[in-house]
């Protein structure tokens, strides 16, 4: 059975203008109910993760700010999110979340998180609406319980995951892929292992070869024995800030795509959600639904 990680504490309340991109939070999984598509035997609430798995990852002093609330102004304006307990608590279950996931996918070969992909969390700081990087602890995670020799992070979120490329930049072990906008935030991009900068209004049958020619070669030369796949939903050409040209029937192609390769080499892959900013929140909803049905699809 196809696990996926949520969490009612996705619903708290948080402060005027940021509960709207929030909102799919709740709905992707109601959707998924409502259609039949899932039952409630497939969804899992995780724990808050503990300080000590996360500090494998993210430094000292800074998660200790998260913790006591002691950030400055000038930190939560780069995160984008003002301070506050039930932020620093949803941000260690959605990490929690994306081990738990690690651990069904080894079992059943996919598994998937409702939120997750904060890829702009640094070792040291937030950016871009990400306090802790979900992936890069849960890669960690997975390295030091001896559960994976060779990580590959496959994201293509239509921004840079800039948090993660500087946090294995000198790990091997992980190999980093960005495919995204390039003249989209972040504006001063990090190395990833590879990356693949995007023109803007980059169309959708571009953007699905490029996919299809890399990520095959990339399997052979990484060899990995277990992936992350962060797919934002902020390629489509109705999102207000992707600057690309990609339908909801692509956006559907480059996840079958994924999934395909993954299932055909035989590698357990994680599944996280990331960005997605279409002014009509069904869009949205419907677009990350749909990787949810292809997990189950070809999994199953």
């Amino acid at each position: 059975m196809i696990r996926i990680a949520y969490d009612p504490i996705y619903a708290h309340p948080l402060p005027e203008g940021h509960r709207f991109p929030m909102l799919k939070y709740e709905l992707i999984p109601e959707q998924l109910l409502h259609e039949g598509s899932i039952t409630a035997d497939h969804l899992f609430i995780p724990e808050p993760c503990t300080e000590e798995i996360i500090l494998w990852t993210h430094d000292k002093e800074y998660f200790s700010k998260l913790i006591n609330q002691t950030l400055t102004p000038s930190e939560q304006r780069k995160i984008g999110f003002p301070q506050s307990p039930e932020l620093a608590i949803r941000e260690r279950i959605i990490t929690q979340g994306t081990i738990d996931c690690c651990l069904y996918a080894l079992q059943d070969g996919v598994a998937l998180n409702v939120a997750g992909g904060t890829h702009h969390a640094f070792r040291d700081r937030g950016e871009g609406f990400c306090l802790l990087n979900d992936m890069a602890v849960a890669s960690n995670y997975l390295l030091k319980k001896s559960l994976a020799k060779q990580i590959l992070i496959i994201d293509l979120d239509v921004h840079q995951g800039n948090g993660t490329a500087k946090i294995f930049e000198n790990d091997p072990r992980v190999f980093t892929f960005s495919m995204h906008g390039g003249h989209n935030y972040p504006f001063h991009k990090e190395k990833s292992d590879l990356d693949l900068p995007l023109p803007d209004g980059t169309d959708e049958n571009t953007y699905l070869s490029l996919l299809s020619e890399t990520l095959p070669k990339l399997i052979k030369k990484v060899k990995p024995d277990f992936a992350f796949f962060l797919s934002g939903v902020d390629i489509l050409d109705t999102d207000k800030f992707g600057k690309l040209k990609v339908s909801m029937q692509g956006c559907k192609e480059r996840d079958r795509i994924v999934f395909q390769l993954l299932k055909e080499n035989n590698i357990p892959v994680t599944v996280a959600m990331g960005g997605g900013y279409s002014a009509d929140i069904k869009i949205i909803v419907e677009a990350h639904c749909n990787t949810f049905r292809l997990a189950k699809e070809l999994f199953n």
